[in-house]
């Protein structure tokens, strides 16, 4: 198995055909003051698949601090990994929206990706501080 995509982003679809759709890939949010409620967004994967790997796929993705204290529940999905006979390797996309993400303080998050008990990949979220600028 293969993460060709990890991302989170403002939005994602996925269509039936395989079709991955991404929009506003970023791994940075800016404030002011703590803490920060982001009121919409996704994580779009798209997981590439060998022949030997056909069957039921667990997916879990965790979202922790840096001190590895969870920031959202853990998602859990599935997805049946099913293969064509002339084909050697199928993705598989997953969309995962996310609502009313809570980030308590500043500094590095991260949000992992596990299959089937395996941890597979990993990318950070910066939540950094921004001041105000000074009058003049």
């Amino acid at each position: 198995m293969k993460v060709e995509i990890f991302t989170l982003c403002d939005a994602a679809t996925s269509d039936s055909g395989g079709k991955l759709n991404i929009l506003g890939s970023f791994d940075r949010i800016n404030a002011k003051e703590i803490p920060v409620t982001h009121p919409l967004c996704a994580l779009a994967i798209k997981l590439r698949f060998e022949r030997l790997e056909e069957g039921q796929k667990r997916i879990r993705i965790s979202f922790v601090d840096t001190d590895g204290t969870a920031v959202m529940p853990t998602l859990d999905a599935a997805t049946q990994v099913m293969f064509p006979p002339d084909e050697s390797s199928v993705t598989a996309c997953l969309v995962l929206q996310i609502q009313q993400l809570k980030l308590p303080k500043f500094g590095e998050y991260s949000i992992d990706l596990g299959v089937d008990g395996r941890h597979e990949a990993s990318i950070p979220l910066f939540l950094k501080q921004i001041s105000e600028p000074q009058a003049a």
